[in-house]
């Protein structure tokens, strides 16, 4: 479906990920404006990007004059604003919009953020954190949310092939990133056999094969 929706996003973002899988499982056509996150100390932080997201994060969603920030809001915004084109997002019944609305903050408030750049930079400046113990740290709180996945998923009658039923999600939108630096980050994955499934299934449709990292335009010139 042809729209005016722009997506500043940068390949390898977690959070620019999970958009860009809701993006096309929608089935919706959009715009990709890469911020780099390294160049030039960050194009996050610069002027030009404060004035579109004062917050200086991606990603970002403009909708003709609207501007859409957090990755969950986008999502929702999609959904709520596209109701009728190709998947839900979310489950039409509140209980289990709740239930997927949980599995995705698991990943986008508890675990995702203690890995993301500017906390790894973080722990480097002002802890002097070599590479080993950032990926230490990465691999402890990835492997604690998805910990707390793998149970909420197992042995749950609303888990289907997917997160929540037979089709994906937000809640699906939100783990395959997170599970993609599971492996980034080398974490061992064998307690985790659930989310291996739904990772496999998720990874079989076009609409997460072409949002994954590699494949965005910006990949190819990355730091």
């Amino acid at each position: 479906m042809a729209t005016g929706l722009v997506l500043y996003g940068y390949w390898r973002s977690s959070a620019a990920y999970r958009v860009r899988i809701a993006l096309n499982l929608k089935g919706l056509s959009y715009e990709s404006r890469p911020v780099h996150l390294l160049r030039d100390g960050g194009e996050q932080h610069a002027a030009a990007y404060r004035t579109v997201n004062p917050q200086e994060l991606i990603p970002c969603l403009l909708d003709g004059d609207r501007v859409i920030t957090q990755s969950l809001a986008i999502m929702e915004y999609l959904d709520d604003i596209y109701p009728e084109l190709e998947t839900a997002l979310l489950p039409v019944d509140a209980r289990g919009r709740a239930r997927v609305r949980s599995m995705a903050m698991v990943v986008a408030c508890d675990t995702h953020p203690l890995g993301n750049l500017r906390v790894l930079n973080q722990l480097e400046s002002q802890f002097g954190a070599d590479e080993a113990q950032r990926a230490e740290w990465s691999r402890h709180w990835i492997a604690t949310g998805l910990k707390s996945l793998e149970a909420m998923l197992a042995d749950n009658a609303a888990t289907g092939r997917y997160c929540h039923g037979e089709t994906p999600g937000l809640a699906d939108a939100c783990l395959i990133p997170q599970f993609y630096n599971a492996l980034r980050w080398k974490l061992p994955l064998d307690n985790y056999p659930t989310l291996r499934r739904i990772y496999q299934a998720c990874n079989e449709l076009e609409a997460f094969q072409h949002a994954a990292p590699e494949v965005q335009p910006d990949a190819a010139v990355a730091a």
